[in-house]
């Protein structure tokens, strides 16, 4: 039995903000941010826009493309570091805005990995055979918490949310494999030190910290050893792969992995430079594109690889099942 992906959909504010934009408040300039990441411009949500509105419109769309009922759905996992409260939890409150009466439903907190995680967790649901038809989400809105005068962060995220509905097969189209790791040890790197049980006053600050260096380094060992685990475990080669999303992030990120693991650019699909980094909705965001783009066929071999706060990573190897 696999998990295999029928429908795909994405949402982003409609809010565009510039390199330009952020020049105006901020010491940094179109130039410099293109050159350190990749990025032009960015979607930001407004202040009556959560982590839930956006992975609603996400899970309309996918629920729609797969053509499938919100009440069948047994199962909702939302990957996302940015919820609406700490609780109920972002896919408590989609249950009941969707109407998939029930779904169980809960969060992974896996930061920009989240989707990983929860594509991961929701298709082993599926091949165990507790559930048929489960719905994944990654959702984030990251720009609610950032220092808008630390140049480091600030011109780094974007808010966005995907979503895929996943459904029990047994032809050989599906999720073929999946890796996860973490490396607690390292999370001191990157962390939001405010509004948890450490410091629920917040006294340290609610907004992200980041060591972009030592995060640099984690990430480019992430992608290539997730990649790499991930063909393992489903049995292929790098050859064998058709196309590689990976978490948008940094294009130097991706283009230092390209470079190392001798991949051709044309098999690795990026949109970061019109979103940034996005977190969780990340790569299922790139992923409804890429297939709007045409640029996935039935048949096709895709790997998902991303990486995040934790720190975490991890990669999912698919056929794609048209």
């Amino acid at each position: 039995m696999k998990a295999k992906i029928i429908g795909v959909g994405s949402c982003v504010p409609s809010r565009v903000v510039t390199n330009n934009d952020l020049a105006k408040s901020v010491d940094t300039s179109d130039e410099w941010i293109k050159t350190r990441t990749g990025i032009c411009e960015r979607r930001i949500s407004d202040e009556d826009t959560s982590t839930s509105d956006l992975a609603l419109g996400a899970c309309k769309k996918a629920l729609a493309a797969a053509k499938f009922p919100a009440e069948n759905l047994d199962l909702i996992v939302v990957g996302t570091t940015s919820p609406d409260t700490l609780f109920p939890s972002v896919s408590c409150i989609l249950q009941y805005k969707l109407g998939a009466t029930k779904a169980a439903a809960f969060d992974v907190s896996a930061a920009c990995s989240g989707f990983n995680f929860a594509l991961t967790i929701g298709s082993s649901f599926i091949e165990n055979k507790t559930y048929k038809n489960v719905l994944v989400v990654g959702a984030d809105t990251l720009t609610k918490y950032l220092d808008w005068t630390d140049r480091g962060t600030c011109v780094l995220f974007g808010d966005g949310a995907g979503a895929v509905v996943l459904t029990a097969s047994e032809n050989e189209a599906g999720i073929l494999a999946s890796w996860l790791k973490a490396e607690g040890s390292l999370g001191y790197h990157l962390i939001m030190p405010g509004g948890g049980s450490r410091d629920p006053e917040q006294k340290h600050g609610r907004f992200i910290r980041m060591d972009g260096k030592e995060v640099f380094k984690f990430a480019v060992r992430a992608l290539e050893e997730s990649i790499v685990g991930s063909l393992k475990l489903a049995n292929l080669k790098i050859e064998d792969v058709d196309l590689f999303i990976p978490h948008q992030a940094n294009i130097r990120i991706v283009n230092y992995t390209i470079k190392k693991m001798g991949l051709s650019k044309e098999k690795v699909y990026v949109n970061l430079h019109k979103y940034g980094n996005t977190s969780a909705a990340s790569i299922p965001l790139a992923l409804d594109e890429a297939l709007a783009d045409g640029k996935i066929k039935k048949g096709d071999i895709i790997v998902l690889s991303g990486f995040g706060a934790g720190l975490t990573c991890g990669a999912n190897v698919i056929k794609w099942g048209g």
